[in-house]
């Protein structure tokens, strides 16, 4: 194939080998879809419903429940539907939606997430201006802000991957369309975009990644300085939930985006893309609901 133009379909060939192989998939995959749009669904009503947690935090918890929903529905269910009618093809135009979607809540989502560590910064480090700096209209727009940003950053890869000339076939070894797989399908004469696609996004996450570190430099020199126990419990107590899914969010994305590709072989691939895109949405719930007993009790009031 000399060009994308050419291509009308692609497959993803990760679960196409036997049968029962795809029967597990569509069983195991149906099952973390089920209890991430359960979970999610739960804190996006409970946040909804619950005036107490109309505040900034939970202002940005729901956004990023929207996000997790939007990532793992666009690409669960093709995958499932493929595995269970044992089919493996997907549309040009269905993959660079996929494609799209998931870039744009992965974007928005780390975008939201460095948002967050503003907000939690400034709860934390400058309490008596919380309620200026952090009033409705700013939540508003540092959210607006981070799924405009999301959309931008994801046009722009999505058009510079599918405007690469297509060389090797359309056999992506995978269960969703990644811009990875896809680049690999691509010309060696293309080695120059490809590197500079990479080089901005990895620009981008970076600059994210030094504002939510410095954020929480100056979180934790101001959470030691309190004095009392029960104080700085509190207030880390506050930090961890939002701190461990940056962690499992910059750590999953990093592994499967930057690995060495001595490394790389079919079956770490499958492992690494489940890890960065079906973990998270699942987990994140998980993670900001365990030690929050606000939202616990507002989820309690859901069932009553």
């Amino acid at each position: 194939m000399s060009n994308g133009s050419s291509i009308t379909e692609f497959l993803l060939l990760a679960f196409a080998d036997t049968r029962e192989l795809q029967l597990l998939h569509f069983g195991l995959f149906l099952g973390i879809y089920l209890a991430a749009l359960l979970a999610n669904s739960l804190i996006i009503t409970a946040i909804a419903c619950d005036h107490r947690l109309h505040t900034p935090m939970y202002f940005f918890l729901l956004n990023l429940s929207f996000l997790d929903l939007g990532s793992i529905s666009t690409t669960l269910p093709k995958s499932m539907a493929n595995s269970l009618w044992d089919k493996s093809a997907i549309s040009y135009w269905g993959c660079v939606a996929e494609v799209f979607f998931l870039i744009f809540c992965a974007s928005a989502e780390f975008y939201l997430l460095t948002v967050m560590s503003y907000d939690r910064y400034v709860a934390i480090c400058k309490p008596l201006h919380y309620g200026t700096l952090m009033g409705s209209r700013a939540c508003v727009h540092m959210a607006a802000a981070a799924w405009g940003s999301g959309f931008l950053t994801t046009l722009l890869q999505t058009a510079s991957t599918f405007s690469l000339p297509l060389c090797q076939g359309n056999a992506v070894d995978q269960f969703f369309c990644e811009i990875p797989q896809i680049l690999k399908l691509s010309c060696s004469v293309s080695f120059l975009r490809k590197a500079g696609l990479l080089i901005l996004s990895c620009f981008l996450a970076f600059v994210c990644f030094v504002f939510i570190v410095l954020s929480y430099v100056q979180i934790f020199r101001a959470v030691l300085r309190i004095p009392s126990e029960q104080g700085r419990h509190k207030a880390f107590s506050t930090c961890l939930p939002h701190l461990a899914v940056v962690s499992l969010f910059i750590s999953t994305a990093m592994f499967a985006y930057l690995k060495p590709p001595s490394i790389s072989s079919p079956v770490l691939d499958l492992v690494v893309a489940v890890l960065y895109s079906l973990v998270p949405p699942a987990v994140n719930p998980l993670i900001y609901s365990m030690r929050n007993k606000e939202l616990k009790d507002a989820l309690r009031k859901l069932f009553e």
